[in-house]
């Protein structure tokens, strides 16, 4: 193993600092946070830790910038304008936003180059969109009299932001809010807050008005105090489910605007007609994306009766080939897992697979030669029934369930059968047959032989998996409000 990966590349200025109305401000306390490498388990940054005086400090700055400040009140085009050179500033740092991704995540680097791309297509796809959008709709009342239905800006937006895919997630909501128009305060995680801070910088370089994007990082008891805050009109939440419960708990206190992006347990359907060659080719790698800390993971294979077998070898003889190794090689495929809370729950779910009557098909355990290091082998389950708490529960690791099924329905059933709904895929060499499947399949998005997410899409869940969509369109509609004018 080397050592983790080098912070040579990475040029953030101001650790120590908190980005408040476009200043580099000292915090109102000496609280830290530490990054620690998944890879060696040592501290390799220490960045400043925000208080609640701080949070007060971000939205005061928010509210002015969005009640008084130009942002709101320029024009579509000069607002696009402005996200397309943020956009040039990610485009000019791709490599530091890759090396930062797989710094504190363990995500490959040969993934997080290709990935690092979407923030930057986040902001030129919304600044592309905001000047062919409709802000004002004209209608004529059944009298004939005139009616315009206007679109205006929510307010001040608190992103709050997990640490799987930190950078990308915080983008799907800054794009869009900026475009409509609204103020941003931003909480990253504690584990990862490097992110915010590479965006805090392009934002200032790129020259928009000071308040319009505040990070104040911080831990549970930090969020908790922001989205209570009442000059925070909207939160737009990524994470747990059971994170997202709380939030809507304390945002209905007061009746603020909220969306969530939230977990997953996604089901593939294999079908009995599917190629397990060209199936293999997109299931391998998502079900079990940046060591299966991805809420879209594949983690549940549907597999008819006749085939299991058959398909569990196929996808079992893959999955060994998964090179798992230093996240900053390029030849590696799989990483560690991004902290030891995580290790340790992926380590309880294998071990309640195994009680429940789950078959170990392979993994479990961590890898010959690592001696340090968040690391666990790919690991697949067979002879899985439904109601097993690997079934059912989100792992956020690299556990992958081995279904089998009798007859469709009994396959909608069980891929239906969770509190979840984010997303799935259905395999089949008859596209129409799976797209007919696919919309039996109660979840946000369905991908018919293969696995995308593509960020000019809405992407968002059923049931437990939230409320809203991110990306599209569909993405922008929520940093607004309605407005009815009438003309007597």
């Amino acid at each position: 193993m080397s050592a983790a990966p080098s912070l040579s590349g990475i040029s953030v200025q101001h650790p120590r600092s908190l980005f408040i109305d476009g200043k580099w401000l000292q915090p109102s306390s000496s609280n830290t946070l530490e990054v620690i490498s998944p890879v060696t388990e040592k501290t390799i940054a220490i960045y400043a830790e925000a208080n609640p005086q701080d949070v007060d400090r971000a939205v005061a700055a928010a509210r002015a910038a969005f009640d008084h400040g130009p942002w709101p009140r320029l024009t579509p085009q000069e607002r696009a304008v402005a996200l397309r050179q943020v956009a040039a500033q990610l485009r000019s740092r791709h490599e530091e936003l890759a090396t930062i991704w797989t710094t504190q995540v363990g995500a490959p680097i040969s993934f997080t180059r290709y990935a690092s791309a979407q923030p930057a297509i986040l902001f030129d796809y919304y600044a592309d969109l905001i000047e062919t959008y409709r802000f004002v709709d004209e209608r004529r009342r059944a009298d004939g009299g005139l009616v315009r239905v206007v679109k205006e800006p929510v307010g001040v937006c608190a992103a709050i932001t997990p640490w799987n895919a930190p950078l990308v997630l915080l983008c799907y909501k800054v794009a869009a809010g900026l475009a409509a128009g609204c103020a941003i305060v931003s909480k990253p995680s504690p584990e990862t807050p490097m992110d915010a801070y590479l965006l805090a910088e392009c934002i200032e370089a790129a020259g928009l008005p000071p308040g319009v994007f505040n990070v104040v990082p911080g831990g549970r008891d930090l969020g908790d105090y922001l989205v209570r805050h009442r000059g925070i009109d909207k939160i737009s939440f990524t994470g747990s489910s059971a994170a997202g419960s709380k939030i809507a708990a304390a945002a209905a206190e007061r009746l603020a605007r909220t969306s969530f992006e939230l977990g997953g347990k996604s089901a593939a359907i294999v079908l009995e007609d599917a190629d397990i060659g060209a199936m293999l080719q997109s299931l391998v790698p998502f079900s079990m994306p940046i060591t299966g800390q991805v809420c879209f993971s594949l983690t549940r294979v549907l597999v008819p009766q006749r085939r299991k077998q058959e398909v569990l070898d196929a996808y079992v003889g893959a999955v060994r080939q998964v090179k798992v190794g230093d996240p900053a090689a390029p030849e590696t495929q799989m990483g560690p897992l991004t902290m030891e809370r995580q290790l340790r729950r992926v380590e309880g779910y294998i071990a309640k697979g195994k009680s429940e009557g789950a078959k170990l098909a392979l993994g479990g355990s961590r890898p010959a030669g690592f001696k340090c290091g968040y690391y666990i082998e790919p690991t697949v389950f067979s002879e899985v029934q439904s109601k097993m708490t690997i079934a059912q529960e989100e792992i956020f690791g690299p556990v992958v369930s081995f279904i089998s099924y009798d007859g469709i329905d009994d396959a909608v059933a069980k891929a239906n059968d969770t509190i979840y709904g984010l997303h799935g895929a259905v395999y089949t060499k008859d596209p129409e047959h799976g797209y007919q499947i696919a919309r039996r399949v109660r979840s946000g998005s369905v991908t018919v032989n293969g696995m995308i997410v593509d960020p000019t899409m809405p992407f968002g869940g059923f049931k437990q998996s939230g409320m809203g969509r991110e990306g599209g369109i569909e993405g922008l509609d929520p940093y607004f409000e309605l407005k009815t004018i009438y003309f007597g």
